[in-house]
């Protein structure tokens, strides 16, 4: 090539026709030129980023006129008539069971609570009168705005349709949902009455994305005979696992034993009560739901356990798994864990398996397997993580591990009053963000609160950090046997 060749291009001269075989040929559509006015600087980059980064993964292009737009748009508006907006006007009224939910991944929002709402409907459908059963002959699942746009990438019309044959959440066989991903033409009968009704996954239909609806996860099922409507109910997914539908009342429930709305007011109860947060949230739940110290702490084993589980299943899987998705990732846990055993430095070893160790949920919840929402599923790997690494390598004491539980819930329940648990309204951040929120405040009620610092906000310099690092490593096996 000649130094002629190799000189800048002339900003003058006339440019040659973009070569249309060279996607890079020609990028200026794809570059936003300036920040758009009435939007903050940091807020509109890592939305634009966050929406460029979506474009790619899903293999589609966008200009930059569009992502501006996708990058600026408002965030949705919730109907002020869900439950989940007047809750924010009284004091926190979640209970343990409400908040903690076992289901299958990847999402809380698009996969838990859809199912729970297919579920709840086949229920209402199961207790029509028997001669307007005998007319039934289509059950119907209709699914709008965020449901829609990403449902397909969830696998929210499997968890749908296993609502509508009767599985719950937290009992359904992860392998009957891979089986309908794997084999999407079966079919099922639902036995409704003297009447059975065939089903597929043909009969829950994507419908609109766009439109003003009560929350951005908005759903509808019906139940048919020809084009007459026997029942029809619109639900909403509101995050978390979470869901009402029109018209909702929210249960009645016994008033709590130290009502807050806001941290400032638990902080307020604790210390005029010489308690610890862990200690004010399980009297409100024992107020709250009429449930006896034993039956609370009975609940928390059992998502303690389930956690735990998810880390152990997702280090057993292969380092040559493929998670389910169009971009084929790899499973990463058990290289991480394996990459953090032959690390020389202790610190860094707990690091990396606390790691591996919330790969191993996370993956779990990728590959639509149970998992707890803590408080969602997209935020699935953060609690157990911690957990697990306390509970098995640590050796932490386990009622010290359900104190950590309590405490976790309460920021979680602060946030689910005041915000969003779900992503669809707040985006990813209304998730781990949350999470690890619920996971530092579960530490600390660990560490700091049972060494009797209670009274000091902020533990000695390197007092938290053994408990995470080294001193999860010092008596570390290979935890996936």
């Amino acid at each position: 090539m000649s130094k002629e060749d190799k000189r800048p291009t002339d900003p003058t001269r006339p440019r040659e026709q973009p070569d249309p075989t060279n996607p890079l040929d020609v990028t200026d559509p794809f570059i936003s030129q300036e920040i758009p006015p009435g939007v903050d600087r940091r807020t509109f980059l890592m939305r634009s980023a966050v929406v460029g980064a979506t474009t790619v993964m899903l293999g589609r292009t966008l200009s930059a006129d569009e992502r501006t737009l996708r990058s600026v748009a408002p965030p949705p508006r919730l109907s002020q008539q869900l439950a989940v907006v007047k809750a924010e006007k009284g004091p926190v009224m979640t209970t343990l069971d409400e908040f903690y939910k076992v289901g299958p991944g990847p999402s809380s929002s698009h996969t838990i609570g859809p199912m729970r709402i297919t579920y709840d409907f086949y229920q209402r459908a199961t207790k029509l009168p028997e001669d307007k059963l005998a007319k039934a002959t289509a059950l119907k699942v209709h699914l709008f705005g965020s449901l829609s746009a990403t449902g397909k990438g969830h696998g929210t019309e499997r968890a749908a349709l296993a609502g509508l044959v009767g599985k719950e959440p937290a009992t359904v066989d992860p392998a009957f949902l891979d089986g309908l991903r794997d084999k999407p033409d079966q079919t099922f009968p639902v036995k409704l009455g003297p009447k059975e009704i065939t089903v597929s996954l043909a009969d829950v239909i994507y419908d609109t994305p766009k439109g003003n609806f009560p929350h951005a996860n908005t759903m509808t099922v019906k139940l048919l005979a020809g084009n007459d409507v026997l029942l029809e109910q619109e639900y909403y997914s509101v995050g978390g696992g979470f869901i009402e539908w029109k018209g909702y009342t929210p249960p009645k429930k016994n008033p709590p034993k130290y009502p807050f709305g806001t941290m400032k007011e638990l902080r307020a109860h604790a210390e005029k009560n010489n308690l610890s947060i862990a200690q004010v949230i399980l009297a409100n739940e024992m107020s709250i739901a009429g449930r006896s110290q034993e039956e609370v702490y009975a609940f928390v084993d059992k998502i303690i356990g389930a956690m735990v589980a998810t880390v152990k299943s997702g280090l057993q899987v292969s380092e040559d798994d493929v998670l389910p998705g169009p971009i084929k990732l790899h499973s990463k846990a058990a290289t991480v864990y394996k990459r953090a055993m032959d690390d020389k430095f202790q610190a860094d070893r707990g690091i990396g398996v606390l790691s591996a160790f919330a790969l191993a949920a996370s993956e779990e919840n990728g590959r639509g397997h149970l998992v707890i929402t803590a408080p969602t599923g997209g935020s699935a790997g953060v609690m157990p993580a911690l957990v697990y690494g306390l509970l098995e390598v640590r050796k932490v004491d386990r009622q010290k591990v359900r104190e950590g539980m309590l405490a976790a819930a309460a920021v979680g329940y602060l946030c689910k009053h005041h915000a969003t648990l779900s992503a669809a309204e707040g985006g990813c951040q209304a998730e781990i963000g949350v999470s690890s929120a619920m996971a530092a405040a579960a530490l600390t009620e660990i560490t700091v609160v049972a060494a009797g610092l209670q009274k000091n906000p902020v533990a000695p310099a390197g007092f938290v950090q053994p408990g995470l690092t080294s001193g999860i490593v010092i008596s570390v096996d290979d935890h996936r046997k």
